[in-house]
């Protein structure tokens, strides 16, 4: 809207030069008279005059100053013309440049509060557990260069994804879609902890149509990610959980796989139960009960290690979380299920 204007005010400042010639391209001196001068705190203003007029009234005093008369300036007309018109387009010219200039940050500022207006209606749909409208949403600006933006829409397009609704099909695309995302995030904003992590989030999904050969291949990209991640904001508890699920995931991998980590790779990662558990228990010590999965976790981990009385503390508390999402109604389940196979005493 602004930049629209902008046309419309040049041709003004320019018919403001033009007024100064007369049609037969004479320049209209005999006419002027000296203006009436009101002394503000920073200086002088003309009344009554345009800025390209107060140019050349400037340019008059000047030659005055210097010692030329009013009569020799009129005597070489094509001296005063060219002085004239190099006055006021050196004025018209700044004030276009204040134009432009006005234009670009108010143009820029609209645009920084549009990302940020988008932002809290993703947050808003996500907390909300709007899954499908906050994909619907970020998809509108998936040609975003804003990094923020960018790793949210890659969590929403996992999210839809995970939905028991949403086809095999659609479910593979929608997983690649993701990557894509996620990797334009971390593109644009290296330092961006989110980025990093759903990055990884996002490869580790993609694995899982590339084979057992590939989600090892990217075990070490994804762990370098968590911990960057974890580096870059260690207070954030989703990043610290999920450092823990890569170190359960290959605590617990079967001997197969272990097998062809072993032929493949001259060092396969590996892990413990005991590091997955630190994780598990930082991530509930940053924001307790921030997510149903981590409590989980930390039950089924106490169960690996032989500790059944923890064991059964935390699949209770998962059990009885608040189930707002569909995963959140898969924990409960699940701990409920594990919770009827032993009793709570060691």
């Amino acid at each position: 809207m602004v930049m629209s204007q902008f046309p419309r005010k040049v041709m003004a400042l320019a018919s403001r030069l033009w007024r100064f010639l007369l049609p037969s391209g004479r320049v209209a001196v005999p006419g002027l008279r000296l203006p009436r001068r009101v002394t503000g705190g920073r200086g002088s203003c003309v009344q009554g005059l345009s800025g390209s007029e107060v140019a050349a009234e400037f340019w008059l005093t000047r030659r005055a100053r210097a010692g030329y008369s009013r009569t020799q300036v009129i005597g070489n007309p094509g001296a005063f013309k060219r002085s004239l018109i190099f006055s006021a387009l050196s004025y018209l010219g700044f004030e276009t440049y204040q134009l432009l200039s006005s234009a670009a940050v108010v143009h820029a500022t609209a645009k920084v509060f549009r990302v940020e207006e988008i932002l809290q209606q993703a947050d808003y749909l996500y907390e909300s557990g709007e899954t499908e409208k906050l994909y619907q949403l970020l998809t509108l600006y998936k040609e975003s260069e804003d990094a923020e933006l960018l790793w949210r829409l890659a969590r929403a397009s996992r999210d839809v994804a995970q939905l028991s609704r949403t086809s095999e099909e659609e479910k593979k695309a929608l997983v690649y879609e993701a990557l894509e995302y996620a990797k334009r995030a971390l593109e644009k904003n290296e330092a961006s902890f989110a980025a990093h992590k759903w990055y990884a989030i996002c490869i580790s999904d993609v694995g899982d149509y590339e084979g057992i050969k590939a989600k090892i291949a990217n075990a070490y990209v994804i762990k370098e990610h968590f911990e960057k991640a974890i580096e870059l904001n260690p207070k954030d508890a989703t990043s610290i959980h999920l450092m823990g699920v890569w170190c359960y995931t290959f605590a617990e991998m079967p001997w197969y796989q272990r097998r062809i980590a072993n032929m493949l790779f001259a060092a396969p990662p590996s892990s413990t139960y005991e590091e997955a558990l630190g994780y598990f228990q930082t991530a509930e010590q940053v924001d307790p009960n921030f997510y149903s999965k981590n409590l989980l976790l930390l039950g089924k981990t106490y169960l690996k290690l032989q500790n059944k009385k923890l064991a059964a503390f935390w699949l209770l508390k998962a059990k009885d979380y608040p189930a707002h999402t569909q995963e959140d109604k898969q924990v409960q389940a699940e701990a409920t299920q594990l919770l009827t196979g032993f009793s709570g005493k060691n």
